[in-house]
């Protein structure tokens, strides 16, 4: 069973059409080429992550928005909390994870996260006054 990771906290999947090539879901990975996809009439695309290691995930979600897509985007397989906040600014609105998962990083850990706009490198700079 799978748990959806929003901004919120923890959802149940709220998707039930089913994933297939030209379809209105589509699940992608980081060696798929997402030229040909119909971004335009795609409701949902879920781009896998492999390894809490591996971050071409990210790329890729980032890649989508570039290109013009608008739809849902979503994160699936291995992220962790701690990546919540990259997962967002690369253009997830969401993280599909398994109850394993939730289960060791529960939805608080991934709510502190939630606030990814303000916790970045450059907003703590301009936080801090210069020095004098």
């Amino acid at each position: 069973m799978s748990v959806i990771v929003r901004d919120d906290g923890f959802h149940s999947d709220d998707w039930n059409a089913g994933y297939e090539p030209g379809g209105l879901a589509v699940d992608v990975t980081s060696e798929d080429d997402i030229g040909g996809l119909d971004l335009a009439n795609t409701q949902l695309i879920r781009v896998a992550f492999p390894s809490f290691a591996d971050g071409r995930g990210f790329t890729l979600g980032q890649r989508l928005r570039q290109l013009g897509y608008k739809g849902r985007l979503r994160a699936a397989g291995h992220v962790l909390a701690d990546q919540y906040t990259m997962a967002r600014r690369s253009g997830f609105d969401e993280v599909e994870i398994d109850a394993d998962l939730a289960a060791r990083q529960p939805a608080d850990q991934w709510v502190f996260r939630a606030n990814w706009q303000a916790h970045d490198y450059q907003a703590r700079l301009r936080a801090k006054p210069a020095f004098h």
